[in-house]
């Protein structure tokens, strides 16, 4: 398979002729000089300095001017149902449309966690009314959002937050701390787990609520600096933050529901397209590799080769995804595979890029504060991704319990 190809399965003349009319609509109304921006392609890592360049790209005009495009074509959110302004997509046809953005290097227009992670908790535990309100905010970009899970003291263990909920008239009063917000510098809304009923059961008493993210409203955000030298994370302290009672999604003292259904997504909702990003990154390591000889060393070639094979497997489990998706099943605990899998790949990617480069990797680009190039960013960043959206530990247990049906791991009595 050669560099940047992609393999297209024959779907049948429905999804043949949906390809073909996608293809023709973008290379119809890409704007000039988008392409050269940024590099769309390149594998986003969270906690990675390579989304620097990406959040300058998009405050360009010519972006804007694309982001506009796709909106009044509601190509933006296109999976969600017609009625809160998408197209109604099925999983295949947002994964074809997704592979010919790749294909012609122009990014996609994605809203980000409000897309991927609350509208749909919001369309399946949300009423009509907060559907009509909050749904139509997040294809427009008015809302932005980080998400408020993971505590200092609890890592992964998410059933066990202590971020408190307290009622006060018509209103939800949060108070308490989160820790490794992506995107949080970016937001304006935060979806917060936290608890309402001290005295329920650890995965019950929780509400998936809504909050506004700004320090007016008693939310104080520190950035987190990573290896890599970037501060993409960041922690946050909800002093009193207050969000309406409208704002909790699936009813009060029942966010564990919603909860759930957003890591479904999470985790798996990409699985589709995961690979398109990696084979990308990877093809631009063979060139690195052709360039400085390394191609012809045979241990580098079978590095390449695994990598090469780890993307492949990726992709073949995102076409069953796909079909599972397909048939209108949601997001399960095998979707933990997915993240684990590519999770463990990447970390090990990033090593062999440092190989394939060879003794330069020792040494950093000049610049301010801990410079590094594209591969010592992968490196160091690519380690973050065992450990956000669950660990790797956390996601073989879910994988044995729940997807195996394996006896649950003991607990330790303190």
């Amino acid at each position: 398979m050669r560099k940047g190809a992609v393999m297209e399965i024959d779907l049948g003349p429905e999804y043949g002729t949906f390809r073909a009319e996608m293809r023709e609509w973008i290379e119809a109304n890409t704007p000039s000089g988008l392409k050269d921006l940024a590099n769309w392609g390149w594998q986003p890592i969270a906690g990675g300095r390579r989304g620097i360049g990406i959040a300058q790209a998009v405050q360009d005009p010519t972006y804007r001017e694309w982001e506009r495009r796709l909106v009044d074509e509601r190509l933006v959110c296109a999976q969600w149902p017609e009625e809160y302004g998408g197209r109604g997509w099925d999983p295949v046809r947002s994964a074809l449309f997704n592979e010919e953005l790749r294909r012609q290097g122009v990014p996609a227009v994605r809203r980000g966690m409000g897309e991927a992670l609350v509208g749909p908790a919001i369309i399946v535990h949300g009423t009509p009314e907060q559907k009509a309100h909050f749904l139509n905010r997040i294809v427009s970009g008015a809302d932005v959002y980080c998400q408020g899970y993971s505590e200092p003291d609890h890592g992964s263990d998410l059933g066990a937050v202590e971020t408190r909920g307290v009622v006060d008239g018509d209103e939800l009063v949060v108070t308490g701390q989160k820790i490794w917000t992506s995107g949080a510098r970016l937001a304006n809304m935060i979806f917060v787990l936290c608890r309402t009923d001290p005295n329920a059961p650890k995965h019950r008493g929780l509400s998936y609520v809504l909050v506004p993210f700004s320090e007016e409203n008693g939310v104080t955000v520190r950035p987190v600096r990573q290896m890599s030298g970037a501060a993409e994370f960041c922690e946050d302290f909800l002093d009193g933050a207050r969000a309406p009672l409208f704002n909790v999604i699936g009813g009060l003292d029942n966010g564990w529901a919603p909860a759930m259904t957003t890591l479904g997504f999470e985790r798996g909702g990409a699985a589709t397209t995961a690979y398109l990003g990696f084979d990308q990154e990877f093809w631009e390591l063979v060139d690195v590799a052709r360039a400085n000889g390394r191609v012809n060393d045979p241990l580098i070639r079978q590095r390449l080769a695994w990598c090469f094979t780890q993307i492949q497997l990726m992709r073949y489990a995102g076409l069953r995804l796909l079909a599972s998706l397909a048939e209108g099943r949601q997001p399960g605990p095998e979707a933990s595979v997915s993240k684990l899998f590519w999770s463990e790949y990447h970390k090990t990617f990033g090593e062999i890029a440092l190989e394939v480069v060879g003794t330069g990797a020792m040494i950093r680009p000049a610049g301010e504060g801990y410079a590094t190039d594209d591969w010592q960013d992968i490196f160091f960043a690519s380690r973050a991704g065992t450990i956000y959206s669950g660990t790797s530990q956390i996601q073989r247990n879910i994988i044995g319990e729940r997807a195996l049906g394996l006896p649950r791991e003991p607990s330790v009595t303190q």
